[in-house]
């Protein structure tokens, strides 16, 4: 029977390298995972307030469809944190998705016709590209300085074609750590602008930050066309109950998708209700436990760059946000940084993934690994990698 090209070709090397770890388990390997970004599965976890609203909510009987856009208490929330960052929003220009990824999807269908372009930085999140391929779209990666963090405006610029429809940013980045200062971004704002692109960027990091202090791109967006994709699952440790939004500046040229857009959302009917319960007293409840947790990343982080960079033919740029390194491999024996990935496991049992599977352009020669996991944990994975780059 048939099944699309589209939806055939479409790749999430995270989750797909999972499929090889697990045949070494089956063989009584112990794997130690270093590839999924899921602060949750390394031990931490979401305050008891927030679990106790989730469990109230179904208790109370709050089980029903909630609106199609979201709570309106939640949107609010919502819109006060992004309004404190220095986006031009209120509750009614919020739309709560099921994750960030579902509101990614929602956005692309929206923009994207066969054959329109959207400019990725490089390298980038796997799902951008297989949503804009998915949609008949063709993914252009732009080059990003990973060293000072900050993306190449000529190189943007030169990759502006007719057929661009957006520009997309991540900031923090996943897979890199890279940070975008607020003078990089009102250059990109300036140059959607000349262009009359979408500006899509995703914030879902935007408070696991450790060298400076974050700027959102709500403070330099005035009111050009900015949606931002953020959600619940990074910061605020809900990664397993699938909560983001969806924040559209007050921008008049955003008239048409914020009409159509939402007709998604009534298409799916509604996100998790109890889970919107728990999403709004993690916005109005303390907030003490993410610098807490931030500061233990900020301790793996550190070690986790200074091993690295100590591993004779690996290079680490310091990443400065998020909680992933993305070391170069300076001296490969393989044939792809794919295969180094798979030897690694094979070998010593450690899990991470292959930077081709964030860009081949920008991502080949790399791979990506979490810091999440307890220092112990992560000198021992090293200690790993190291003995396999002396091999």
């Amino acid at each position: 029977m048939k099944v699309t090209k589209k939806v055939a070709g479409v790749e999430y090397a995270i989750r797909d390298i999972v499929v090889a770890a697990k045949k070494f388990e089956q063989q009584g390997k112990k794997i130690e995972y270093l590839n999924i970004g899921d602060p949750v599965k390394y031990g931490f976890q979401p305050p008891d307030n927030v679990k106790e609203a989730l469990i109230n909510a179904v208790r109370n009987g709050e089980n029903y469809y909630s609106e199609s856009e979201g709570l309106p208490e939640l949107r609010t929330a919502i819109a006060e944190k992004e309004h404190a960052k220095g986006l031009s929003v209120s509750g009614d220009d919020i739309l709560v998705t099921n994750g960030v990824s579902e509101g990614l999807d929602m956005v692309i269908s929206s923009i994207v016709d066969e054959g329109d372009e959207v400019l990725l930085p490089g390298p980038y999140y796997p799902p951008y590209a297989s949503y804009v391929r998915l949609r008949g779209g063709i993914p252009v990666e732009f080059t990003v300085d990973l060293n000072n963090s900050t993306p190449d405006i000529d190189d943007i610029r030169s990759k502006i074609t007719s057929k661009t429809v957006a520009i997309c940013l991540i900031s923090p980045n996943n897979p890199t750590g890279a940070v975008f200062n607020e003078k990089s971004l009102k250059e990109l704002v300036d140059l959607a602008n000349e262009h009359n692109l979408y500006i899509l960027c995703d914030e879902i990091y935007d408070q696991i930050v450790y060298d400076e202090k974050f700027v959102g791109i709500g403070k330099v967006a005035g009111d050009s066309p900015v949606i931002i994709l953020n959600g619940f699952s990074k910061v605020h440790l809900m990664s397993g109950w699938r909560i983001g939004y969806l924040a559209f500046n007050q921008s008049p040229q955003l008239n048409e998708i914020r009409e159509n857009l939402p007709k998604l959302a009534r298409v799916r009917i509604a996100s998790n209700l109890p889970v919107q319960k728990a999403a709004l007293e993690s916005l109005r409840g303390p907030q003490g436990y993410i610098a807490e947790f931030v500061s233990e990343l900020k301790k793996r982080r550190d070690l986790v760059v200074k091993r690295l960079n100590s591993i004779p033919g690996l290079s680490c740029s310091n990443p400065k946000g998020a909680f992933y390194a993305f070391p170069k491999i300076e001296t490969n024996r393989y044939s792809s940084d794919e295969e180094f990935v798979l030897k690694l496991l094979e070998t010593k049992g450690v899990l991470t993934v292959y930077g081709s599977g964030f860009g081949t352009k920008y991502g080949s020669g790399y791979f990506r690994m979490v810091f999440l996991p307890s220092l112990q944990t992560l000198d021992s994975a090293l200690n790993k990698i190291e003995d396999f780059m002396s091999q």
